[in-house]
């Protein structure tokens, strides 16, 4: 007899949703979530208090606990099928229209803030979406809610409350081991001193447990392909150089194919009056990231420049790869995120302490360590990069100042896609669904709602 109807495995977004839409429906359920980090009341980062200095937690309360990365993330819901995942390529852009406007919905209900930024095209937009086209940009029409980091944290603990009092039971500080296959067919999950059953599985780990569903789907021969590869670098610049898309847009969603190689080089998580951060993965490594409070503002305005390659056969380690470039930079920097000016790089110079620190802008990540990123990044990358930076510059003037700066590396840890069906069941074993910035689906924090709420759907049919 199973322990449980549904187990569901990871406490982020994906995860939330799943929860949220399973018990809203159907309250007699029994359904377990399984996190590895932290509950909300206790994700805490001893760096705010210790000098800014990581004392590496186990498991990191950055990247782990209720609500995943998104809860230390500015907390931004892209209101556009064409932003953050790839939920059309399943279920077509219509549906994911209808689904984003329910869920958002959802969020509204939870005290989300009512303000949508960039939703009416103004003439100041128009005028930045032709010099973006004279630039060879792309300029996405994403209009964004922005929640904030502390109201996103809020928010997400509401949610937390909700699922409980509906009977779901979460477990912190309990990582799953390894799943229970038999026959092609999931029973349940295994942590350190237990089995449980389910007549259903949901993986729904984000970014941190990509790694862990990777060496899961290997071993019990779950259907993968090789998905797109994300690094690059964390732009920040002064406020006032991006004061009309910040005012206009709050974020700019800008895509370049480069001269060179006409590589895709795309804008990514803007936090305007933000402050640039590190995350924390296994063995130490020290990867960057931004958010911006509600209320908590600096001078600068960061946002992340990502490289998408897609490689392909006998390439299978995505995870593998962008870790080893990650691993570089933690050699030169003692395990910290490196900065350097735009203008030194584009020179082939090291940047240094001195230089950092004449600026105008001041660095927000205290503990960066002044460096060279040409000895870290693929020449094809930093060219990419600096192409983009160029382009930005006819956008947003004075962007390809010496004094920007680059923090590296980001890197977004996605899983080789798991191969599911539209109901985003697996295709090699049946009763495991998989959803989330983890399984390579998704990659933001209202894409991966969205796919929490279609796989209770599916699930509530499978019991109709």
């Amino acid at each position: 007899m199973n322990n449980y109807d549904v187990i569901i495995v990871g406490a982020g977004p994906a995860g939330i949703f799943t929860a949220y839409e399973l018990v809203k429906e159907n309250r007699n359920l029994k359904i377990l979530m399984l996190e590895k980090g932290r509950s909300m009341a206790k994700r805490r980062c001893p760096k705010h208090t210790n000098g800014g200095v990581c004392v590496h937690c186990k498991p990191c309360s950055i990247t782990t606990g209720w609500a995943g990365a998104g809860a230390f993330s500015d907390g931004k819901l892209s209101l556009s099928h064409e932003v953050g995942g790839t939920l059309p390529d399943y279920i077509g852009v219509e549906k994911t229209m209808e689904l984003i406007a329910y869920t958002d919905q959802i969020y509204l209900s939870f005290k989300a803030d009512s303000r949508v930024h960039g939703q009416e095209i103004t003439p100041e937009m128009r005028d930045v979406q032709r010099r973006a086209i004279d630039a060879n940009l792309k300029l996405v029409h994403c209009p964004v809610r922005h929640l904030g980091t502390e109201k996103a944290q809020e928010l997400y603990h509401h949610l937390y409350n909700f699922v409980v009092e509906h009977g779901v039971e979460v477990r912190f500080n309990t990582p799953v081991t390894e799943l229970i296959i038999e026959n092609s067919c999931a029973k349940g999950v295994r942590c350190a001193k237990e089995e449980l059953l389910a007549s259903d599985v949901v993986v729904a780990v984000g970014r941190e447990g990509s790694d862990w569903l990777f060496r899961q789907s290997s071993k019990d021969n779950i259907s993968t392909e090789v998905g797109i590869v994300d690094i690059g670098v964390r732009v920040e610049c002064r406020n006032e150089i991006m004061q009309e898309i910040n005012e206009n847009f709050y974020e700019a969603k800008l895509v370049h194919y480069t001269k060179t190689f006409d590589d895709k080089v795309r804008t990514f998580c803007s936090n305007p009056g933000g402050f640039v951060s590190s995350e924390y993965y296994d063995d130490r490594l020290a990867v960057v990231n931004g958010h911006s409070y509600k209320d908590l503002k600096s001078d600068n305005t960061n946002f992340a420049l990502l490289v998408s390659q897609k490689f392909t056969e006998p390439f299978k380690q995505p995870i593998e790869y962008g870790k080893h470039i990650a691993r570089l930079a933690n050699m030169l920097t003692e395990n910290r995120v490196l900065v350097q000016r735009f203008g030194d790089l584009v020179r082939g110079r090291r940047t240094t302490r001195e230089r950092l620190y004449r600026n105008n802008i001041i660095p927000t990540l205290k503990d960066a360590v002044p460096g060279d990123l040409s000895l870290v990044l693929p020449h094809r990358i930093l060219v990419d990069i600096i192409e983009m930076i160029k382009a930005l510059d006819q956008v947003s003037p004075g962007l390809a100042s010496d004094e920007t700066l680059l923090y590296g590396v980001e890197v977004k840890f996605y899983s080789n896609v798991i191969k599911v069906d539209p109901s985003f069941q697996s295709t090699s074993i049946s009763n495991l669904y998989l959803g989330g910035d983890g399984a390579g689906i998704t990659r933001g924090l209202m894409q991966a709602s969205v796919n929490g709420v279609l796989i209770a759907r599916e699930l509530h049919k499978k019991r109709a």
